[in-house]
C-alpha cells in the first residue's frame, strides 16, 4: 500500500496545489500557496511535472484574475485531482488510529478546495462558509473579542507613558508607540540574527531539553532574512529543506522574505522571529523532517499544507511559540513590559484575520466596512486592514479557511500550555509522538 498511497497523497496535495497556481518548488513564497515544502527525496508525481501542469502554474490557475480554462481543461484531463482525492480518503480508512484520522482530515480540506476551485469556475455551487471552516480548524466559525486584548494594551501602554480615553485615543497611542520603536527595515538582517539568536538559546534551554536526545542536532534556526519590495503579505517563510550534508542528512534549510515596507514595532517584530523561526514554524518543520528522515513519521509529514487542520496547529504552535521559548504560560508572565504590549498586539492582528473572515463570508460585510472596523476593534495599522479585508481575506482559501486558522490555533496551544506539563506537552506538540493536527493532538496527549 505504502507506494500507492504516497502517490495519493502527492497527486492530492500537489494537484491541488497547481489547480489554485501554486509552486511547491518555487523558492520564493511569491509562488507558492497550498503545499508548503517538498524535502522527501522522493520523485515529484505527475501532477507537478506534467507539461499541462507548467502551463497551468504560469496562467494562475483557477486563482488569477481570468481563469485559462483551457489549461485548466487540459490539466484536469490528464491528471485525476479529484480521484486521487476520493482515493486519500479511502486509504485514511485502512490506516490506523490517529494517522488514519490525521489522513481524512486532510482528505477533507482538499475535498472543500476542491468544491471551492469548481465555485471560482462557475461550476458547483457555492460552499458553505461554515463547511469550510470547519474542514480547516475542526470548528464553526465565530466572531473573535478582542475586548479583554484592548483592555490589557491600554493598561500597559498606559504604564509606559501613553495613557489615552476613547478608542481614537487608544489608536493613537498604539501608533506612537509603534512610531518611537519602529524596525529599520536596512538593518532588519542584523536585527533578525540577534532574536534568533536569542530565542534559539531559550529554545535550547525550554524546548529542546525536553524532547528525544536525536533532535540534539538539528538546527532550529537554519533561515536567511530576505527583505522584498511591495509584497502583499507581510512575509512569508519559505521551508525548502531540500539541501543535503556529505553523509546525505538534511541542512534543514529556510528563508524568510520580509516586505520591505512593513512598519513593525521592535517587540512585534521580536514576536515575529519567535513565529516564524525559532521555536516556532522553522523549528516545527525542521523537527517533522527529522521524524522523517528517520523513518518516524508518514510520507504526508514530508508535503506540509496550509487550509488545514495541520495548519491550523502549526500557526498555534507559532503564536504561542514566545511563550515556549521563555518557559511561561501566559503573556503576563514575559518579563518585558514592552514585548508584552507587542505580543498583545500580534495576538489582536490574528483575532483581526479571524473577524475580517467572518463578516466578509458570515455576516456579508463589504470590503469597506470591514477594513474600517479592523483598526478600530483590533488595533491593526490601516495597511493590515486592508490587506485583511481585501486581498486576504476575499480569497475563497485564504478568507475563508486560512483566516481562521491563526485564532483557532492560538487558542488551542494556549489553553494545552496551561493544562499540560511541557514535559508531557512539548514533545506531542513538535511531532516526537507522531505528525498531528489540530483536532488529533489531545487525543495523542491522552495516550502519551
Amino acid at each position: 500500500m505504502a507506494e500507492r498511497f504516497e502517490n495519493h497523497v502527492a497527486t492530492a496535495i500537489l494537484g491541488m496545489d497547481t489547480l489554485w497556481g501554486g509552486d511547491v518548488m518555487n523558492p520564493s513564497g511569491l509562488g507558492r500557496f497550498i503545499a508548503d515544502s517538498w524535502f522527501s527525496d522522493e520523485p515529484l508525481p505527475a501532477a507537478y511535472t506534467h507539461p499541462a501542469a507548467a502551463s497551468l502554474r504560469a496562467t494562475g490557475g483557477v486563482s488569477a484574475p481570468t481563469p485559462d480554462r483551457a489549461a485548466l481543461e487540459a490539466y484536469l484531463a490528464e491528471v485525476d485531482v479529484r480521484g486521487a482525492i476520493a482515493a486519500l480518503a479511502a486509504d485514511a480508512d485502512a490506516l490506523p488510529g490517529l494517522r488514519g484520522r490525521y489522513v481524512a482530515g486532510l482528505a477533507l480540506c482538499f475535498d472543500v478546495m476542491w468544491d471551492l476551485a469548481m465555485e471560482m469556475l462557475g461550476k458547483g455551487q457555492p460552499v458553505p462558509y461554515a463547511r469550510c471552516v470547519e474542514a480547516s480548524t475542526g470548528l464553526p466559525p465565530t466572531p473573535s473579542e478582542p475586548g479583554e486584548k484592548r483592555r490589557r494594551v491600554r493598561d500597559l501602554l498606559a504604564q509606559a507613558g501613553y495613557a489615552s480615553n476613547g478608542e481614537a485615543e487608544l489608536r493613537a497611542a498604539v501608533a506612537a508607540w509603534r512610531a518611537q520603536r519602529r524596525v529599520p527595515m536596512a538593518s532588519v538582517r542584523s536585527l533578525g540574527a540577534a532574536y534568533i539568536a536569542r530565542y534559539a538559546a531559550l529554545a535550547e534551554r525550554h524546548l529542546r531539553s525536553r524532547l528525544p536526545g536525536d533532535l540534539r542536532d538539528v538546527p532550529m534556526d537554519n533561515i536567511a532574512f530576505l527583505p522584498i519590495p511591495d509584497a502583499w503579505f507581510s512575509g512569508s517563510m519559505n521551508y525548502l529543506g531540500r539541501a543535503r550534508r556529505a553523509d546525505g542528512r538534511p541542512e534543514y534549510e529556510a528563508t524568510y522574505e520580509i516586505n520591505a515596507s512593513l512598519e513593525i514595532s521592535v517587540p512585534e517584530f521580536e514576536q515575529l522571529v519567535t513565529h516564524e523561526v525559532v521555536p516556532g514554524h522553522v523549528t516545527t518543520f525542521a523537527f517533522l523532517q527529522d521524524r522523517f528522515w528517520r523513518g518516524l513519521v508518514g510520507f504526508e509529514a514530508s508535503v506540509l499544507t496550509m487550509n488545514t487542520r495541520a495548519a491550523t496547529l502549526f500557526e498555534g504552535i507559532a503564536n504561542n511559540a514566545i511563550l515556549i521559548a521563555h518557559g511561561v504560560t501566559d503573556v503576563e508572565q514575559v518579563p518585558d513590559p514592552d514585548l508584552r504590549i507587542g505580543l498583545l498586539l500580534a495576538l489582536l492582528q490574528d483575532d483581526a484575520k479571524n473577524q475580517a473572515s467572518y463578516l466578509l463570508w458570515q455576516e456579508g460585510l463589504p470590503e469597506a466596512e470591514v477594513a474600517a472596523i479592523l483598526p478600530r476593534e483590533f488595533l491593526v495599522s490601516e495597511e493590515r486592514a486592508a490587506k485583511f479585508a481585501g486581498p486576504w481575506g476575499r480569497h475563497p482559501l485564504m478568507g475563508r479557511m486560512y483566516l481562521p486558522c491563526y485564532r483557532a490555533g492560538t487558542d488551542l496551544v494556549a489553553r494545552l500550555l496551561r493544562t499540560h506539563a511541557p514535559e508531557r506537552l512539548l514533545p506531542v506538540l513538535y511531532g516526537c509522538a507522531g505528525l498531528v493536527d489540530a483536532t488529533t493532538i489531545e487525543d495523542q496527549l491522552a495516550q502519551a
